[in-house]
């Protein structure tokens, strides 16, 4: 009839769904839309970004929490005086940071910290590399044993080996007494009673400690590297010293570069040691940073806001020595 019109056919409306669904798709993945806009709630994306943030959520409080709210209010005791209760602001509100630059014992602090740094961290490190080289050798025998004994030390406890290293080197210890039997000292040398010699200690123990450590990092990335990279070099002539320093070591910049960061982090909070081992004496010949804020916080007169300040010198330190570690790193690549 005139009057009425005939129906599309089916294959029409298949096509409008098809396209619709097509459409809702393509929206979906450009923004998360709802692939039914008629129905109501959260979108898939929707639900997945809050699944995520759900299981964040707990570990960012608890960071929040436990790290960033102390670094926060250690600034803001650092800016105080007084004690305990009595903490108000100084006036001038930076003296702390002030009379850090004229304290006497804390330049000796930080030239001690700086001169473990400069020397234990490279000795280390090296006997680190050479030892990961050595135990690498697929034809040494005992391969196993020498690798536990070699990281048998960082199992131990800061404060047992350290008693253990301040007794071995007191007047009556093994050390002195194997060197008046050997003839060379006639009677004990007080090793620890000299500033220099004590220093000398603090240093081997710190070796001894972390050499080990340091050499599983260098040994797990010489494991990395493909045996067809030497087999290359050595059917080219290339000598074992030449493999190791045109191979293994530009491998193993980016483990050198955290080892290097990591071992300058943890000198430059060296205290165990220090304390169990010469206690900062003699006359505070070999005292640290990190035990100077301890002596300074709870040992002497409670001074919290200038144990504070302190603490942020290290902080400042830490982040400048880690920046120029990191842009050298980035420009020997």
């Amino acid at each position: 009839m005139r009057g009425t019109a005939s129906s599309p056919p089916s294959y029409c409306k298949e096509l409008v769904i098809v396209r619709q669904n097509a459409e809702q798709l393509q929206s979906f993945l450009k923004g998360g839309v709802h692939v039914n806009s008629k129905k109501k709630g959260m979108s898939l994306l929707g639900k997945q970004r809050a699944a995520g943030w759900t299981f964040l959520a707990p570990a960012t409080i608890m960071i929040a929490i436990m790290s960033f709210y102390p670094m926060i209010r250690a600034f803001i005791i650092s800016l105080q005086t007084g004690a305990g209760a009595n903490m108000r602001f100084a006036d001038p509100i930076f003296s702390n940071y002030k009379r850090i630059l004229a304290d006497k014992v804390f330049q000796q602090s930080i030239a001690n910290t700086f001169l473990y740094l400069i020397i234990q961290v490279p000795i280390m490190l090296i006997l680190a590399i050479l030892l990961a080289q050595l135990l690498n050798n697929k034809d040494l025998k005992l391969r196993g044993f020498f690798r536990t004994c070699v990281f048998l030390p960082c199992a131990t406890s800061l404060v047992s080996y350290s008693l253990i290293f301040r007794s071995m080197f007191a007047t009556d210890g093994l050390v002195n007494s194997v060197l008046m039997k050997l003839g060379i000292l006639s009677t004990g040398y007080n090793f620890l009673g000299n500033s220099t010699s004590a220093k000398i200690v603090i240093i081997i123990a710190l070796i001894w400690r972390w050499t080990g450590y340091n050499m599983v990092f260098y040994l797990s990335g010489m494991q990395g590297i493909d045996d067809s990279i030497y087999e290359s070099a050595q059917i080219d002539g290339a000598s074992a010293f030449a493999r190791f320093r045109y191979i293994t070591l530009p491998m193993l910049k980016p483990i050198i570069l955290f080892t290097t960061i990591n071992s300058t982090i943890g000198t430059l909070q060296l205290f165990d040691e220090v304390v169990n081992i010469t206690d900062g004496g003699p006359a505070n010949a070999t005292i640290t940073i990190s035990q100077y804020i301890y002596n300074t916080m709870f040992k002497y007169n409670s001074n919290f806001g200038y144990a504070s300040a302190i603490s942020y010198v290290i902080v400042i330190l830490v982040v400048v020595l880690s920046f120029i570690q990191m842009k050298v790193g980035d420009k020997n690549d």
